[in-house]
């Protein structure tokens, strides 16, 4: 799929497979990999010892004779799946997504072999990306990215969280590894930059009602999940 052409400014839906639908993360220690690449490889500065000059450190801390951090990208929302990844991005600097993505997906190849010692990239091709031009979708993201993702991995599927939303959506929002927790909990995460308020704004209206009757309508394939919005969110 060709990556489409943006602007400093420009909101953008990353999505990453690994290689033959293997799973990217094998167990809680790269899911905090994971969120800790997410925030140090969001940077302008970039150190090719970074893993190793953090191993010791809290989950978000950098070291101290590092340059104040300068991010490439704004990261609005994000959920790691055991497979794949989704990322809702906002270029902050010229090419920083591109920069960003290439750093993020390299790095999480490299640490992947060393810890299990295999050999070359674990992802499928290039990421795939698709620019967010209105506010429809970019509501549809929010649920789609934070909520549905996350709600496939609930004991059942989506049936099942359909059936069970108060747990569900309980559940959800105990799930450490997206950015759902943090906006409806109000928490925050060194990992978000929602400096514009894009992302507050959308769920300012985004209730556990509005996530309800989205699953609703995604779960018996209504009007609102056609064919042309499947093709929007990348799947």
């Amino acid at each position: 799929m060709r990556i489409e052409p943006y602007t400093v400014g420009s909101i953008v839906h990353a999505l990453k497979r690994g290689a033959r639908g293997m799973d990217i993360v094998m167990d809680k220690a790269d899911s905090w990999q994971f969120m800790k690449s997410l925030y140090l490889l969001n940077d302008v500065y970039s150190n090719r010892n970074w893993h190793r000059e953090t191993a010791d450190l809290p989950l978000f801390k950098r070291p101290e004779s590092w340059p104040e951090r300068e991010p490439l990208a704004r990261i609005l929302a994000w959920v790691l799946m055991p497979n794949h990844f989704h990322l809702l991005l906002q270029e902050k600097k010229e090419g920083g997504i591109a920069k960003f993505m290439q750093r993020f997906c390299g790095s999480m190849s490299l640490c992947f072999n060393l810890k299990y010692e295999s050999k070359g990239s674990i992802f499928q091709g290039a990421y795939k990306a698709k620019r967010v031009d209105d506010d429809s979708y970019l509501r549809h993201l929010a649920f789609y990215i934070q909520v549905k993702n996350v709600l496939e991995l609930y004991p059942g599927g989506l049936i099942a969280a359909l059936k069970n939303f108060d747990q569900a959506w309980d559940w959800a929002l105990k799930y450490p590894f997206s950015s759902l927790p943090a906006y409806v909990l109000g928490s925050g995460s060194p990992i978000l930059d929602d400096a514009e308020g894009l992302m507050m704004e959308v769920h300012r209206t985004f209730s556990k009602e509005d996530a309800y009757e989205s699953l609703k309508s995604y779960v018996e394939k209504s009007d609102i999940w056609s064919d042309r919005m499947k093709e929007l969110t990348l799947e």
